[in-house]
């Protein structure tokens, strides 16, 4: 993993150590998952600090790491604790602390100082291992759609179909879902975040599936839309446009243009199909240790300029939402490799009726 790339840029910023308090920076760092542990990292050192619940089973797991039992109260124990190790200028998470932590970590003798995405450009490039991960993960989200594709049938209710996903999920081995499973029918699909409900799937009216799971600590991402019955003229319409602006994005997708040329070329092409008022969202995002993670794939605001790096990975999802009727999203998780987008799911973006 990156730590010693972090530590550099510890120690290039002139401070003695860095407190992590952030589950999802934890895990990025340490590849240890708990509610309740926090890393410390100095130019030369690592450290996991953490409960009785997770001590021992930390020690057993983490190699070429102190780990630190918390004694006592948590703030007062990690204060002490850095005096102890002599880091006097402290980086902490500015925008992953509540107020609450933030007042506790005020020390005289302790000059704390507050970065806002520290990892942020060293977690947005992953290293092979993390790109590995992720395609394993996709590789079993393909196969649980390819059994749901087999599973639905009209009568059944959202929930239901939900159900199934959860189960298969759990079947794959993966830990838990990444996001809870949006399956929407009929109107339904016309809002891109629908709560899944007991409402009844019918026949005639399409069926937008949005899931991921967790594979080794990393998220997956992917959405379909399908029909059930025979599809009429506005709606093939609809899919057509979405699926062609996906592939025009998908072509921007390359290393050296921006992140906002991916979003403007989708919805420049929904726009000139006189439906850019019914995309109502970014065309994606970076995903990894979490499901939304940096860039924002959008054209405006400061994620626009990033330019695009090998090994960077994030979604490509148009979507095109018809208040009242239906919408239609699809997604695919892509990943830079050879200066050029590579979809890691191998489900093909052509309309599915059942």
């Amino acid at each position: 993993m990156k730590v010693r790339e972090v530590q550099e840029r510890i120690e290039r910023e002139g401070l003695d150590a860095f407190l992590f308090s952030s589950q999802a920076n934890v895990f990025y760092l340490s590849r240890f998952r708990s509610t309740h542990a926090y890393v410390v990292l100095t130019p030369t050192s690592r450290y996991l600090i953490t409960d009785s619940r997770y001590y021992e089973r930390a020690k057993s797991e983490l190699k070429g790491w102190e780990v630190v039992l918390i004694k006592g109260r948590t703030v007062r124990f990690i204060k002490n604790f850095l005096k102890e190790i002599g880091a006097r200028r402290v980086g902490y998470e500015s925008d992953r602390v509540s107020c609450d932590l933030r007042r506790a970590l005020r020390s005289t003798r302790i000059k704390w100082v507050g970065y806002s995405s520290f990892l942020r450009d060293i977690r947005v490039v992953k290293t092979g291992e993390e790109i590995e991960r992720m395609k394993e993960g996709v590789s079993r989200s393909d196969r649980i759609f390819r059994e749901l594709l087999e599973f639905v049938q009209p009568g059944m209710t959202e929930l239901e179909v939900r159900r199934f996903i959860v189960d298969r999920i759990f079947r794959e081995g993966a830990s838990g879902e990444s996001f809870p499973a949006i399956v929407a029918s009929g109107e339904g699909s016309a809002i891109p975040h629908w709560e899944t409900s007991g409402k009844r799937i019918k026949h005639g009216e399409p069926l937008l599936i949005d899931m991921g799971l967790i594979w080794d600590g990393y998220c997956t991402d992917f959405t379909r839309t399908l029909f059930l019955g025979r599809p009429d003229p506005e709606f093939l319409k609809v899919y057509t446009v979405v699926r062609d602006a996906h592939l025009f994005a998908l072509e921007k997708v390359k290393a050296g243009n921006r992140i906002g040329d991916v979003d403007r070329t989708a919805r420049e092409y929904i726009s000139g199909k006189r439906l850019g008022r019914f995309f109502t969202h970014s065309t994606g995002h970076g995903i990894g240790v979490e499901i939304h993670e940096y860039p924002r794939v959008y054209h405006r605001g400061e994620d626009a300029d990033r330019v695009i790096e090998e090994g960077m990975v994030f979604t490509v999802e148009p979507g095109v939402y018809l208040p009242g009727k239906f919408g239609v999203r699809l997604e695919n998780i892509v990943v830079v490799k050879n200066g050029r987008g590579e979809p890691l799911s191998s489900i093909g973006l052509d309309l599915i009726t059942l």
